[in-house]
């Protein structure tokens, strides 16, 4: 009997460039565990084996056995930490060995054209991704974002959610006890049942600031870090369900999702896909919506002439794209669902084909951010694609630069700055993808209408309502009008004066704004209440009565107070229709916008005993 090897061997065709390109690939997933022989080199070791088997298929020998084909490779994968489930799916699972073996027969029979496909796809080198930059650079970016929210909700806070602000959150705390019992603690979670006086509202808020910017320059995947997450989260947390209709926005669930996921990144396989999961959720989910909605402005490709005029906020570029011609804007449609609706399924392709996908989601957020003022909601879907990124390729931008004196020092540094290599519990990351792909599965389910039963509608409003899975979906139906609710104040209920947002549409000659990442949150639901009446929206009626007191919390929150001197005597809401002018009408008034007055939104109100 011929020497063997002391560990097991895979024999391959040495001439064939395909053969020799994935052989690399699964040396550097096996390392020293495996040998990796050409059969041209050792094929007088095992004159059992024909030559034409040895040109037919890699052999592997393993503890005095012979597998061969797509038989072989799953054994020799089966090697590899983590991938043992493969043997088992592909010695278990009815005609999985078949079909692999198929599959495997017509790429060996085609090696060139594999080959090709593989260089296209995967590029010059295979070679197994490593994530280590993306998810130092996710999790600094992901705590900059934390920054910005909470920044931005606290310079509002006061006027919003405070004592003397449009929805206090001790009231909204109450309402809850009274609708739920005790336990809305549970259904509602926030710091706020325990203090919510305006100095508990602050150090939550500015403190959280301070921790996430901590947090931004920590280093990454340390235990102060993680720390830091668990408690931003928690944070952030108790602003979203204390301020309620002011923070029920999509990208603050996006974002408590990210924060939470963030609490156990690592640069692990399973930890990775978990973000780029809640990436092809993003993205598939709002092309979907899209269409399952019927709305007939997606259906027709003429969504975008209406939405850099009728969305929230535009900025000024919105108004030279809203003049781009119809052909272009039914072009740009269809390329919206393209990058939506097909690119996410990318994101579980090979390398090539994940940054496709990631160029194409950037390509959409900058132009989306450009456009309008959606807060940081472009930001942490851009630093999400950060995922489809592996390091060969982020390393280019962000990893050391090469020294003068060439790769020795380059190989220095590494040793001297580089940490250790980080290792993920397979357990965690076993529990965290079966509960979170269990619980999402569902909820894209939904979004091709498919009714979920009661009692898992009720399973999963436990992890809705602490932020952990969430649906998304924006801009299922289109806006095609833009009304305006412009609220004027009046001493004599005769001649009225309006008070002026800082952001929202108001005066005609008045350029639309730039704001983001901030979020003017009052400016956003006013959009929405004009949407819909004031019954709809009880915090309105709040505002007016704030007006009418002259409470200076709430008017921080406008631009212009049109009664420094003190309160009006009546405040009412009118409603008007905006639309964007024309080249022409523009150079002829100077106007930005347009206005029709469509009625009266509100009446006049005073306070008692101000008539």
């Amino acid at each position: 009997m011929p020497a063997r090897s002391p560990r097991p061997l895979l024999v391959f065709d040495g001439d064939c460039s395909f053969c020799r390109l994935w052989v690399g690939y699964w040396n550097k997933l096996t390392g020293d565990a495996v040998d990796y022989q050409p059969f041209q080199k050792v094929a007088p070791r095992f004159p059992e084996v024909p030559p034409e088997d040895f040109r037919r298929s890699v052999q592997f020998f393993l503890e005095d056995r012979r597998y061969s084909g797509a038989e072989a490779v799953f054994h020799l994968l089966a090697l590899v930490p983590g991938l043992a489930c493969l043997l088992w799916l592909f010695s278990n699972v009815p005609g999985l060995a078949p079909l692999s073996e198929f599959v495997y027969r017509r790429i060996a029979s085609h090696r060139n054209a594999g080959y090709k496909i593989t260089r296209a796809l995967w590029g010059r080198h295979v070679e197994p991704p490593s994530y280590t930059l993306a998810s130092s650079l996710f999790s600094r970016a992901v705590a900059f974002i934390y920054l910005i929210a909470f920044v931005s909700f606290g310079q509002q806070v006061r006027g919003l959610i405070g004592a003397k602000g449009l929805q206090p959150v001790a009231e909204t705390l109450a309402a809850l006890t009274r609708q739920i019992g005790p336990a809305a603690i549970w259904r509602v979670p926030t710091l706020f049942w325990w203090a919510h006086s305006e100095f508990a509202l602050l150090s939550l808020v500015w403190g959280g600031a301070v921790l996430a910017f901590v947090a931004a320059i920590a280093r990454p995947h340390t235990a102060g870090q993680k720390a830091a997450f668990i408690v931003l989260f928690v944070y952030y947390l108790s602003v979203v369900n204390g301020a309620q209709v002011f923070m029920s926005y999509q990208w603050d669930y996006l974002l408590l999702e990210a924060g939470f996921l963030a609490i156990f990144l690592k640069p692990s396989w399973p930890r990775v896909l978990l973000f780029r999961w809640l990436l092809f959720r993003l993205m598939f989910q709002s092309g979907v919506v899209k269409l399952a909605s019927g709305d007939l402005t997606w259906h027709n490709l003429t969504a975008l002439s209406f939405h850099y005029m009728t969305q929230p906020l535009p900025t000024p570029l919105a108004w030279y794209a809203a003049q781009l011609p119809l052909w272009f804007q039914q072009l740009s449609t269809l390329m919206v669902f393209v990058i939506e609706l097909i690119l996410p399924f990318f994101i579980f392709g090979p390398r090539r084909c994940k940054q496709l996908a990631a160029a194409g989601f950037v390509f959409l957020e900058t132009l989306i951010l450009l456009t309008g003022n959606y807060t940081f909601f472009n930001l942490l879907t851009i630093a999400l694609c950060l995922f489809l990124l592996d390091d060969a390729l982020l390393s280019r931008w962000f990893g050391p630069r090469e020294p003068k004196s060439g790769a020795p020092a380059r190989r220095l540094w590494r040793e001297r700055r580089e940490p250790k290599p980080l290792r993920a519990n397979s357990l965690v990351s076993a529990v965290l993808v079966t509960i979170i792909v269990a619980i999402s599965l569902p909820m894209v389910a939904s979004s091709f209408g498919v009714e979920t039963p009661p009692a898992v509608h009720e399973a999963l409003s436990w992890p809705a309502t602490w932020g952990i899975v969430n649906g998304y979906g924006l801009f299922a139906n289109m806006t095609t009008t833009r009304p305006e609710i412009s609220l004027e104040g009046s001493n004599d209920n005769v001649a009225w004066t309006p008070y002026v947002f800082r952001y929202k549409a108001g005066p005609l000659e008045r350029p639309p704004s730039w704001v983001a990442p901030a979020q003017p949150r009052l400016d956003w639901q006013m959009w929405f209440a004009a949407l819909g009446s004031y019954r709809e929206n009880p915090w309105l009626i709040r505002l007016i009565s704030r007006l009418l007191e002259g409470e200076p919390r709430v008017l921080e929150l406008l631009g212009v107070n049109p009664f420094p001197g003190g309160p009006p005597k009546y405040v009412r809401a009118m409603i008007y229709q905006y639309t964007f002018t024309t080249y022409d009408e523009r150079r002829r008034t100077g106007n930005w916008w347009k206005r029709q007055l469509l009625g009266e939104y509100f009446p006049p109100a005073s306070l008692q005993g101000k008539q």
